[in-house]
């Protein structure tokens, strides 16, 4: 059996590189966060499933707790992740899963 580590760390390069938080204006990318490989790991299963849709994105993104104001507060990433750029995500790993397991 192959290691899934590689495709964990592509996949988490991409998610860092292109999807953010809007805080305040401000475009935190999920890499400068380290939040890129804990949901590259939690999207990969899912990934080799099948085609992934927004709901199931959002189920994912809802389950990730993000400290704010050093933890004083949490919210899910999926109210910190404005929705055109859930639907961008959702077109990554769907563009992901053709190219990385499809071939």
């Amino acid at each position: 059996m192959l290691s899934r580590t590689p495709l964990i760390e592509r996949l988490a390069a991409e998610i860092g590189r292109d999807i953010y938080m809007d805080v305040a204006k401000w475009h935190l990318y999920l890499g400068d966060a380290k939040l890129a490989t804990p949901l590259a790991e939690a999207f990969l299963p899912l990934l080799e499933q099948g085609e992934m849709s927004s709901a199931q994105v959002a189920s994912v993104l809802q389950e990730v707790s993000v400290p704010l104001g050093g933890g004083q507060q949490f919210l899910s990433l999926d109210r910190l992740i404005p929705k055109a750029n859930q639907e961008l995500l959702v077109e990554l790993l769907n563009r992901f899963r053709q190219e990385e397991l499809d071939s």
